[in-house]
């Protein structure tokens, strides 16, 4: 008894732990250049996973997480594959050689991780501001475009990946053309409509953690926000810390903008209500 709830503890804690070692190695990033740097991204992608999956399978299960790896890294991987080689979905583009670990068919292994752990924030935080599925599916695609606006200025000044159209994107992100969101926006929805089938085919663990109905709405969830405090946490450092990164340590203004706007579609709601929470008087007894 003592061992599985070592277990336990162990499995309740990770994601917190895991969430922490993610912000002290992004505020790392701008401190590094060259292989450094690389090593620190690659770094990030596996830490970002990890605490997307440690709190998927502490809040879920195992069987949860595992589906919420396949679909979306690896619907990750399948579009990315498909769109170096043909264009479609992003644009047509290509990944720098040997700089982020073991490729597959021109793609880094690490990319399509970097999928799961960018998008399992989004898509809780998605289920807590709404109420329906639709809605759920769309606001998480929106938001991925967000982060992407983060993503890929930064990626790109970077040198990670190399676009061909360089002169028919956003004023001011002209390197990077209108059909990588237009792809990203196509990949998210699909990858919505995919994990709204695994949740409704998942069984909610009981391991002390409650996971609030993703179509209830955050007028029903605690002020702390219960098992998801860690996702939400991270979607609020992703969004804030990427604006002051960018805007600040790495040059990219333009991009500080964009994604700052971008992920507030989410990011503004979810403050208002934590602002809201904060001023409610806790319940006694």
């Amino acid at each position: 008894m003592r061992r599985v709830g070592a277990l336990a503890t162990a499995e309740r804690f990770a994601p917190g732990v895991s969430a922490v070692a993610l912000v002290l190695v992004q505020i790392a990033y701008p401190l590094t250049s060259g292989a450094g740097r690389d090593r620190v991204t690659v770094a990030v992608v596996l830490l970002s996973a990890g605490t997307a999956l440690a709190h998927a399978a502490a809040a879920r299960g195992i069987r949860y997480a595992t589906g919420l790896l396949a679909i979306v890294s690896g619907l990750g991987l399948v579009a990315e594959i498909v769109g170096t080689a043909t264009g479609v979905p992003f644009g047509c583009y290509e990944y720098a050689v040997d700089r982020l670990g073991p490729a597959l068919a021109g793609v880094p292994l690490v990319v399509p991780l970097a999928w799961t752990g960018g998008l399992y924030p989004v898509w809780v935080v998605a289920g807590l501001l709404t109420r329906g599925t639709l809605a759920r599916i769309g606001l998480m695609a929106v938001g991925a475009v967000g982060w992407d606006l983060f993503l890929d200025p930064q990626m790109v000044a970077d040198g990670q990946w190399r676009w061909c159209d360089t002169d028919s994107g956003l004023p001011g992100l002209a390197s990077i053309p209108y059909t990588n969101y237009l792809g990203w926006l196509a990949v998210a929805l699909l990858m919505g409509a995919l994990l709204t089938g695994l949740e409704r085919t998942s069984r909610t663990v009981s391991a002390g953690l409650s996971t609030p109905d993703s179509r209830a709405g955050l007028d029903t969830v605690s002020p702390v926000f219960g098992s998801n405090a860690v996702p939400v946490a991270v979607f609020l450092w992703t969004w804030l810390g990427s604006v002051l990164a960018h805007a600040v340590f790495l040059g990219l203004p333009v991009s500080a903008g964009y994604g700052g706007v971008g992920m507030a579609v989410l990011g503004v709601p979810l403050l208002r209500h934590l602002w809201f929470c904060r001023r409610q008087p806790v319940p006694i007894g």
